[in-house]
């Protein structure tokens, strides 16, 4: 296998994991989960993108790169009121939503009818108060923050793909040399915990149907435009199978959805990873080994970022956030006609407004559709 590969392989999953595995952290403690449900977390969801991404290249011969969802991690650590087995339901239901979608057409039919600004407007008001706590942590714990946010910044102008992941090594770097002990081995190999489902209203409509919608909108979408824009035909139907089924046994094991990769894909994508268009699939069969190291080495990396302090983590998750922040913000309030009920779903979503045990999410999309709605009677 060429060097380059497997260098775009190592950079693409090392950029995926570094950047956002605070928030996956911080999804796993908002639903309260034990260190062996997160490091079985952790291991099954890498499992998962390993064999996805494996699977899907070798049977299109496409490279298809797959991430787990960051707004839907985004997601669960803003939810409140929910433990582990109901995440576990509502990411069971995600990933059978997205099987059915590449199943049952008319179910994709059904959320095509969703206003794109809408969704994308949901996705900010998620996203929002994460973005908010960074100068909030900058003003309360300056000597740590700004050291992180300086790094971020730095590097971001040399290489926007590395920001995080620097600013992540920052953070690491500062804890350690301030006196923090090195976690001591031998450490085990990870283990798969099976988590019994918990099935209700809250989990299932206040997170498993959002989760499913911004894993959809912001993550499935662009990953398939990132193919397309490489000129590659994207296997849209087989990816939606394969990525939802995958989800929905990896979230037995506490694991929440996996989805097509867009910023980590174009890393894969480029003429230099290899000038034969037909054999460049060949790097998700080395993104997939990555990945699958990564999930092995995962109680020595979760052992090194539990002796972060929480505002660390706080910091480098607000931080990683920005750049979807960004692109939701400019998708919610691109249609003039669109922006009341953009507005409206973004205040509502990020309000963290729970009622009936469902978090906002759910109840911001709803406002903006009766909104939208009242609008559209109004111009009629």
């Amino acid at each position: 296998m060429r060097l380059s590969l497997i260098s775009a392989a190592a950079v693409a999953a090392l950029v995926g994991y570094g950047s956002t595995i605070a928030l996956v952290i911080a999804a796993a403690q908002a639903l309260g989960a034990s260190p062996a449900q997160t490091t079985s977390w952790i291991f099954a969801i890498c499992l998962a993108k390993a064999l996805g991404s494996a699977l899907l290249s070798g049977w299109t011969r496409i490279p298809v790169v797959l991430a787990w969802s960051t707004p839907g991690a985004a997601l669960i650590a803003a939810c409140q009121g929910l433990n582990m087995a109901e995440g576990v339901a509502a990411f069971i239901a995600a990933g059978l939503l997205i099987l059915a979608t590449g199943l049952f057409r008319p179910l994709g039919k059904l959320i095509g009818m969703i206003p794109p600004a809408l969704a994308a407007a949901m996705l900010s008001g998620v996203l929002l108060p994460f973005c908010l706590k960074v100068p909030l942590q900058a003003a309360a714990l300056p000597g740590l923050a700004l050291p992180i946010i300086l790094t971020f910044a730095l590097v971001r102008l040399w290489n926007p793909s590395f920001a995080v992941l620097a600013a992540l090594a920052a953070g690491l770097g500062l804890t350690f040399v301030g006196g923090t002990p090195l976690p001591s081995g031998p450490f085990p190999l990870p283990q798969l915990t099976f988590i019994a489902p918990q099935f209700t209203a809250a989990a299932l409509i206040g997170l498993g149907l959002p989760l499913y919608l911004v894993t959809m909108a912001s993550q499935n979408l662009p990953g398939f435009a990132v193919l397309r824009g490489a000129g590659y035909e994207p296997p849209v139907t087989p990816a939606l199978r394969v990525t939802g089924a995958i989800s929905a046994v990896a979230a037995l094991f506490g694991a929440h959805t996996i989805n097509m990769a867009a910023i980590t894909a174009a890393i894969c994508l480029s003429e230099d990873v290899h000038p034969d268009r037909s054999q460049r699939w060949k790097v998700a069969l080395a993104y997939a080994a990555v990945w699958l190291g990564l999930g092995l080495f995962g109680p020595v990396i979760l052992a090194s970022l539990a002796a972060l302090p929480a505002e660390l983590i706080a910091t480098v998750a607000g931080l990683a956030l920005i750049s979807p922040l960004m692109g939701a913000l400019g998708a919610a309030f691109t249609d003039p006609e669109a922006r009341f009920p953009s507005a409206v779903t973004l205040m509502v979503a990020a309000s963290g407004v729970s009622a009936y045990g469902i978090g906002g999410a759910f109840w911001g999309l709803l406002a903006g559709i009766a909104v939208s709605l009242l609008d559209r009677l109004r111009r009629a």
